[in-house]
């Protein structure tokens, strides 16, 4: 079995704004800082735990790419403030964890199934990885409504958060 830590297993989400006064806001790109994922190759399990209040802000997206320079580390601050403590209550629900289900090899990667326990509830989600180089990946959308979260709104709706964010993975090949 092998165990990778946030510094060798990359964990990114990416949020986008939708809403009448969406053009004042920012789409983000977000890693998580602490996180434990084991894969074991030969029982062909995945498992991962993530600290719900390791998010940080990496930088804004604009149109698909990331804008370094447009908002400063106290705005990056009180966004990762807001979504900590207002969207995924880090403190009433401290640790995001997925249980694989199954492993299996297909279309050149590998299809996994497993069981997210996100904000208090447990759904069963399914996604692919593939290898690139010496690269496993794999990306996912994520419908936080699913899990009971409310996304993330402003200025009484017309500034919000889109329920679907992205989130990308990877970890090195074995």
């Amino acid at each position: 079995m092998t165990t990778y830590d946030a510094t060798r297993a990359h964990i990114f989400l990416y949020t986008f704004k939708e809403g009448m006064l969406s053009a004042l806001a920012h789409d983000l790109k977000l890693e998580v800082t602490r996180a434990d994922v084991q894969i074991d190759e030969a029982a062909k399990t995945v498992t991962a735990e993530i600290a719900a209040d390791s998010l940080r802000v990496v930088t804004v997206m604009k149109k698909g790419q990331e804008a370094r320079d447009e908002l400063g580390p106290d705005h990056f601050k009180k966004i990762e403030k807001a979504i900590v403590d207002d969207v995924l209550h880090a403190s009433k629900y401290p640790k995001i964890r997925f249980t694989s289900t199954a492993v299996r090899e297909h279309d050149g990667g590998v299809a996994i199934e497993g069981t997210l326990e996100l904000h208090g509830r447990s759904r069963s989600i399914a996604f692919a990885a593939r290898r690139v180089g010496e690269v496993w990946t794999a990306q996912l959308d994520l419908h936080q409504p699913d899990w009971g979260i409310t996304p993330y709104s402003a200025m009484m709706g017309t500034l919000k958060v889109k329920p679907t964010l992205q989130v990308s993975l990877s970890v090195p090949a074995a």
